[in-house]
């Protein structure tokens, strides 16, 4: 019997910007904006703030999520620059990123539009709580490494490559679930949950735990949960979302920069004593029964199921290193040879030095391109890690 693999919670027409330091700089000096302003953090509520956080991010080289209060302010933005319209969430390019390989899901989306129906390959079937068809773009930047910024006599650097996603989506802030999904559910080998970082109201966000939690009791006892963290846009709500679901999740993911958010501090994610004790402090805020976290460098599990996740974590890395180097449109032949790519030698020297009972890690691969992709990296990751698992069984995992 094949594995029916159910993706959810959100759904979004992603506006993919391509960068230009020209235009950034053009935006700068038109509104005044200097150095000095630029670590702050503050709403977005307009096209300055947006300027500011976008620099703010890019001289760190970190990534990240924001809500815009104005979605004239992200149109206007995203006017600016060349752009490519893709289909996101994280269960969407989980999706695509299984459709790659041939295997087949669910998706649960929040919007509809012409582009989803355009864009969704046929391995992707689909349930929606949308009424109507409606389009609210997320607007996502990415630059490379080394690109540069200059604001007024400073010039930024960005250290590393990286995605920002900045939106206005009521669908997603609203999070209504499709009244298909405990039927969807009732069938699962495997389910992801994700999107509700995108909540803003602490009502809307409890009733929404309380009808998911109704509707995963349709869930076979075998199922498997895998829950994707992300930038919350009200981070307080995060907790709400762990107090309710911790107990009907499997195994709990973040990216480096989420677990960072998480511990209010930075992590040197080379430093195997750093990254221990990260783990050991992360496991107090997120008690979850398996830590799943991806970076740059490794990908490792901590945990009850650490042991088991090796496959899971080399397809998750094997996934987001072909999106890396290929964007969205690869073939299974480039997924076959980035999988075989050298290890990355600095993170093979953490995975080595922290792996054990109860913990594994599995270096990233050496990979060197001129324009890479940078954003859904992490969904992509979370792709091939539920690829890995459906190939291997996921009931050997519960």
């Amino acid at each position: 019997m094949k594995t029916s693999i159910v993706l959810g919670l959100g759904s979004s027409v992603d506006y993919e910007i391509a960068w230009s330091s020209h235009v950034i700089e053009d935006l700068v000096t038109s509104y005044g904006i200097s150095a000095e302003e630029i670590g702050n953090t503050m709403p977005i509520v307009d096209e300055r703030s947006l300027v500011l956080s976008v620099l703010r991010y890019f001289r760190r080289g970190t990534g990240g999520e924001r809500h815009v209060a104005s979605p004239n302010a992200l149109e206007t933005f995203a006017s600016r620059f060349p752009r490519k319209v893709t289909l996101g969430g994280t269960g969407v390019r989980a999706g695509l990123a299984l459709a790659r390989l041939g295997l087949p899901s669910t998706l649960h989306l929040v919007s509809v539009n012409e582009h989803f129906r355009r864009l969704l390959p046929a391995e992707c079937s689909w349930i929606t709580s949308a009424g109507h068809d409606s389009i609210e773009p997320h607007v996502i930047v990415q630059w490379e490494e080394g690109a540069r910024v200059r604001v007024g006599d400073t010039q930024l650097v960005a250290p590393f490559p990286n995605r920002l996603i900045y939106v206005n989506d009521p669908p997603n802030a609203d999070m209504r679930l499709s009244p298909d999904l405990p039927r969807m559910l009732a069938e699962a080998h495997i389910v992801l949950l994700s999107g509700l970082n995108a909540m803003q109201d602490e009502a809307v966000l409890a009733d929404r735990l309380t009808e998911l939690r109704s509707a995963l009791d349709a869930l076979p006892q075998s199922a498997f949960v895998y829950y994707e963290d992300a930038g919350f846009h009200r981070p307080a709500l995060s907790a709400l979302v762990r107090a309710a679901l911790l107990d009907r999740i499997d195994v709990y993911g973040m990216n480096e920069d989420e677990m960072q958010a998480h511990l209010g501090r930075g992590v040197d994610l080379l430093d195997p004593l750093a990254v221990l004790k990260a783990l050991e402090d992360l496991a107090v805020v997120i008690p979850a029964r398996t830590l799943v976290v991806h970076t740059k460098y490794w990908a490792l599990a901590a945990g009850k199921h650490a042991e088991r996740c090796a496959p899971a974590l080399a397809g998750g890395i094997a996934m987001a290193s072909t999106r890396y180097r290929y964007g969205d449109d690869f073939t299974v032949e480039q997924y076959a040879g980035t999988a075989d790519l050298p290890l990355n030698e600095v993170g093979a020297a953490l995975a080595a030095a922290i792996s054990g009972p109860g913990l594994r890690a599995v270096a990233a691969r050496a990979i060197s391109v001129p324009t890479p992709t940078t954003v859904g990296l992490g969904d992509s990751f979370v792709g091939g890690f539920l690829g890995a698992l459906a190939t291997e069984g996921a009931s050997a995992w519960t």
